[in-house]
């Protein structure tokens, strides 16, 4: 069938879709997380992943040999990468393009995608392409999926997980998955409880939509929050309010003076003189930080690289634990530890492979002082 055949075939089927949901074809009906019923067949074999993270997922649950396309992030060739999905799957990079990253699909290359995807998974439904317009243009069902993360939307992100493993036959891996990342926040969480000696920090150089300097950073930072630490950029505000990235004031970070500073290391695609370690080496304000002049700064993987990197979220909060309460945490290997996490999310370590690129800054002490 040719390209133009097919186009119209699928837009003939996208409209059937839309007035018979439970159409003949279709094996299983699910419910994606903006609570749109939708009809898919019965054996999921053939899927595309629009939005950011939802092919980390997707390859969290080992489902990678049924994608059969991928935005043009994944083809991309940069001097940095912190996506640990990205590393371990260097195939994605050989994988037809359909659309642009950050959702901004192209339902006419969709359509002349053969193999042609069976159902398209979308996050951020809000990003690009809406998924309603999508599915009625390709007649592709859309399958909307709440991304979520490890702390306050830990749920939403588990509920995705679930969702995608019953479409694609992987509830087992799922059900693995979730029970993994409550097995190590709740490891993390056991060994800081009760500590009464806590100390103050302060992670600067956070990515968001692009790498930043030293000031920005996360009120709720996960690692912090799992082994209770006392984040001075989330002090003063309740605790149940979300917000997720903020740009912290010089004056507030020299008032809090924390005892250990972390850096994120995705400060470092920032041009030569902008990145947050040239900051605190040259900043006058931030060279008067007590963590400064003591060499408390401390590297930590990327941790917002394409939305969450989740297995790179749970390898800082060790190596936090590590600087925070070294008796406690006496017996991590940090790097060991990290790919211990990414061999079990992945299938492959890739610690070392990510810290290379990082100029080898990752879980070590950062000397800026001199």
């Amino acid at each position: 069938m040719g390209k133009r055949k097919r186009i119209w075939a699928a837009v003939l089927a996208g409209f059937s879709l839309m007035i018979f949901t439970g159409a003949s074809f279709a094996g299983q009906m699910v419910t994606d997380s903006t609570g749109r019923s939708l009809a898919l067949p019965d054996k999921v074999d053939r899927i595309i992943c629009s939005g950011p993270g939802c092919l980390r997922l997707i390859s969290y649950l080992g489902a990678r040999d049924k994608v059969v396309a991928v935005d043009d992030i994944e083809i991309r060739m940069k001097k940095f990468d912190a996506r640990p999905y990205a590393l371990a799957n260097p195939s994605y990079r050989d994988l037809p393009v359909f659309g642009g990253f950050r959702g901004q699909d192209d339902p006419e290359k969709i359509l002349g995608l053969d193999p042609s995807p069976q159902v398209i998974f979308k996050t951020f439904a809000g990003l690009g392409y809406d998924p309603a317009e999508l599915q009625a243009k390709t007649g592709i069902p859309v399958v909307v999926i709440d991304y979520g993360d490890l702390g306050r939307k830990r749920a939403r992100l588990f509920e995705s997980l679930v969702l995608m493993g019953q479409v694609l036959g992987k509830e087992d891996r799922a059900r693995a998955v979730i029970e993994f990342f409550n097995r190590e926040i709740k490891g993390l969480a056991g060994r800081t409880r009760g500590e009464t000696e806590k100390k103050n920090c302060f992670v600067g150089g956070i990515a968001f939509k692009g790498p930043h300097g030293f000031r920005s950073t996360e009120p709720f930072y996960p690692p912090f929050e799992f082994v209770n630490a006392v984040n001075i950029a989330g002090q003063g505000l309740p605790p149940d309010k979300e917000i997720r990235h903020t740009i912290l004031s010089k004056e507030k970070i020299l008032m809090a003076d924390p005892g250990v500073l972390f850096l994120d290391l995705s400060t470092f695609q920032m041009e030569e003189g902008h990145s947050g370690l040239y900051e605190l080496k040259t900043d006058p304000v931030y060279r008067a930080l007590t963590a400064v002049e003591q060499d408390k700064v401390y590297g930590l993987l990327p941790y917002n690289w394409y939305t969450v990197n989740f297995g790179s979220v749970l390898a800082d909060a060790w190596y936090i634990g590590t600087v925070l309460y070294p008796d406690r945490f006496k017996d991590i290997d940090p790097g060991k530890k990290a790919d211990e996490i990414y061999t079990f999310l992945l299938g492959t370590p890739v610690f070392d492979q990510m810290n290379n690129l990082f100029r080898q800054k990752a879980f070590t002490r950062i000397r800026v002082s001199e």
